[in-house]
């Protein structure tokens, strides 16, 4: 997928070196995903301490998250499942039909490209960064 800056990522270019937390949110400028995304950006130490890269997905198209993305001062990288829409996401289980976007989905990733530990939580609610590490502290 490409990121904010129109970069392509994948998963197959950290495989054997780095963890990933996949976080599958619904959409940017909105209030929990906004939430939820500063949190990811606050905790780039503990990230960088578990050798784990953190990957955002949405079905926004790039241009949306590249300014969601300043707006909020974010550097992490968003990814678009814009088109095909929602193909990644769906190909996760993390896509909600009645949404028709990405629902709110976690993937522990190891370096290895297993899951190692997924969460999914409803729309309205926030998901709990504590949770992330203690799953990456068990791999």
């Amino acid at each position: 997928l490409r990121d904010q800056h129109g970069s392509e990522q994948s998963l197959a270019a950290r495989s054997g070196e780095r963890n990933v937390l996949l976080v599958f949110y619904p959409f940017a400028f909105t209030g929990v995903c906004s939430g939820e995304m500063l949190a990811l950006q606050d905790h780039a130490d503990d990230w960088a301490e578990h050798g784990t890269d953190v990957l955002a997905i949405s079905c926004d198209p790039v241009p949306s998250l590249n300014a969601f993305a300043d707006a909020n001062g974010l550097t992490i990288p968003l990814l678009s499942d814009f088109w095909p829409h929602g193909k990644v996401s769906k190909a996760y289980g993390a896509f909600d039909n009645d949404l028709g976007a990405a629902g709110r989905a976690t993937y522990v990733i190891d370096k290895a490209g297993t899951v190692r530990w997924t969460v999914q939580s409803a729309i309205a609610d926030a998901r709990d960064i504590n949770d992330y590490l203690k799953a990456l502290d068990a791999i």
